[in-house]
């Protein structure tokens, strides 16, 4: 099975690096998937959404990834983040009352504080990473 190298690495810290067989994440341009052999490509992550690596081993990794740049070249794909959460460091309870202060302070302030709306951002990237297959992940 063709792999690529992927690595995932957030501004404080190397978050996942290894050989993986595809990459799927939410950019500016929509969804995208990544597989050996694609080609360049640089494009800019989407606030609110999860990064999948499908590792050579087998399953699925999901992160929650918010902000940054993903980079496809020479057989690697580079995602190269503010920060970034795996699924196992995330507490999904609190994650959603992040959320729900998050929309209570947007809604208080007329939903034009960009502080308040990268919170919600956070906040619903860490409950769809999280939260990943269970029916309430699609209604967020």
């Amino acid at each position: 099975m063709a792999t690529m190298q992927v690595e995932l690495v957030a501004v404080e810290r190397p978050i996942w690096s290894g050989a993986a067989t595809m990459v799927i994440a939410r950019t500016s341009e929509g969804e995208i998937g990544i597989l050996p052999g694609h080609s360049p490509l640089l494009a800019v992550l989407e606030a609110g959404w999860v990064v999948r690596i499908k590792p050579e081993a087998g399953g699925e990794l999901r992160f929650a990834v918010h902000g940054g740049f993903l980079a496809v070249r020479d057989g690697s794909v580079s995602i190269l983040a503010e920060s970034a959460e795996s699924d196992d460091e995330i507490d999904l309870a609190s994650a959603r009352q992040e959320l729900e202060e998050a929309e209570r302070q947007l809604q208080a302030s007329g939903g034009g504080d960009s502080q308040w709306a990268d919170a919600r951002d956070r906040a619903l990237a860490r409950i769809r990473t999280a939260d990943a297959g269970h029916a309430s992940t699609s209604s967020v």
